[in-house]
């Protein structure tokens, strides 16, 4: 059986439910339609674009211009696709954006409205934590949480009072946009992203009447669409459409943070000659080789600094980087955090050639990164992280200390 329908049909679809209800109910149908540019998007990123904005003039124009069931109908959606004439020849639009005073306290909840749903279920303690992660978009003049995170996190808690925060909002989006962003980055574009991570703002000008193609044409473009759709808010308001943008919160940040890792990986895998040389020069106790090709990809990519992100977390960021690296070796055997010893090293390596080789990692918040290596091989020594590794029967065993500072790095050898 063909449940296939006729372009006619599906243009006119709207238009019929409308009427079928009017008559069922007796009354004119309100018509909501949520993320009206979603279909579009896709539609651009799969190229059957003209099709789609073809579809959903029409469909649209049926639905709400020439429609004497209609009592009024909202749209949302994160662009404002005008230039594609979608709403051509409707009349009396009023179009409320995230910049706009009016309705700025019903796009999230207040801090009024989350002291309440805290006290109802008991969570007030928990206050600082949410607006730490939910808190910090600025529409209109109002200050609100995203009500999506709130809610689950308290749904969560009320289950198990220790939950962590994680990341609601963010896992319901593809975020596209963002590694859209850093695979077309530039150095400039890198360094804003590194001042957005370490809680800086970024002055730009917005573009809010754009297209899909729009998008494409400027990484500018980009983000203005990454404001519009949450990634970023409004810190300041400069002259005339320039603004000051900053990350929200710690959800979208260590969203950042987490894309960044993956886009890193991402290109330095791509080049297996580079990594391959990179990873040859632990073995071979090439310290003068180890730090200057760090320290290149480094510079290469984006790094996590600034008070506005944790001391636990920097160190995880390079962490993950030196990690992601050193696990492109199919034939070693690389661990990270293995218990060995007295604790946890960082990372742990086992060749085929029984050379095992342990790496611990700090982050000189101090800048001072001779400080930083002695303590990181202090703790390898007095942890006895090389005892796992001598287990495993490696007969060689070396050991690292690095530190990292922005985008610094030094590299000892016991």
């Amino acid at each position: 059986m063909s449940y296939a329908m006729s372009n006619a049909t599906l243009i006119d679809s709207l238009n019929t439910l409308s009427r079928l209800l009017k008559q069922h109910y007796g009354q004119n149908v309100i018509l909501l339609i949520d993320e009206y540019d979603v279909p579009l998007d896709k539609a651009f990123q799969s190229g059957y674009y003209d099709e789609m904005v073809n579809l959903i003039r029409n469909l649209l124009g049926n639905a709400l211009k020439t429609n004497d069931s209609l009592y009024f109908a909202v749209l949302t959606g994160c662009l404002r696709i005008s230039k594609e004439s979608i709403f051509t020849g409707l009349n009396n639009l009023k179009i409320h954006t995230i910049s706009d005073v009016r309705y700025d306290e019903y796009f999230g909840f207040t801090d009024a409205d989350v002291d309440e749903i805290l006290r109802f279920y008991g969570l007030t303690s928990y206050k600082d934590v949410i607006r730490e992660w939910y808190d910090g978009y600025r529409f209109g003049k109002v200050d609100v949480y995203c009500p999506w995170d709130v809610i689950n996190y308290c749904d969560v808690l009320l289950a198990d009072p220790e939950a962590e925060p994680e990341n609601y909002w963010a896992n319901t989006s593809g975020n596209d946009l963002v590694r859209r962003l850093l695979v077309r980055s530039d150095q400039t574009t890198r360094d804003e992203i590194e001042q957005l991570i370490g809680g800086g703002t970024i002055a730009k000008t917005l573009r809010q009447e754009l297209t899909c193609r729009d998008v494409e044409d400027s990484i500018d473009n980009v983000w203005s669409v990454l404001y519009s759709t949450g990634y970023l808010t409004l810190k300041e308001r400069l002259n005339g459409k320039q603004v000051k943008l900053a990350l929200p919160n710690r959800e979208v940040r260590e969203l950042f943070i987490d894309l960044v890792k993956e886009w890193f990986q991402e290109t330095t895998l791509a080049d297996s000659a580079r990594i391959h040389r990179f990873c040859a020069a632990f073995p071979a106790e090439d310290v003068s080789t180890i730090q200057d090709m760090l320290h290149d990809y480094l510079w290469d990519s984006i790094s996590v600094r600034d008070t506005a992100v944790r001391m636990n977390r920097k160190e995880n960021f390079y962490h993950g980087m030196v990690l992601g690296l050193l696990q492109s070796q199919g034939s070693w055997r690389v661990q990270s955090n293995d218990e060995t010893g007295t604790g946890y090293s960082d990372i742990s390596i086992s060749t085929r050639e029984r050379t095992g080789i342990v790496i611990e990692i700090k982050y000189a918040n101090d800048g001072n990164l001779d400080g930083a290596c002695a303590e990181a091989l202090k703790q390898i020594e007095d942890r006895n992280y090389a005892e796992g590794l001598r287990r495993r029967g490696m007969k060689k065993i070396i050991k690292y200390g690095m530190a990292f500072y922005k985008k610094e790095c030094m590299v000892v050898k016991a």
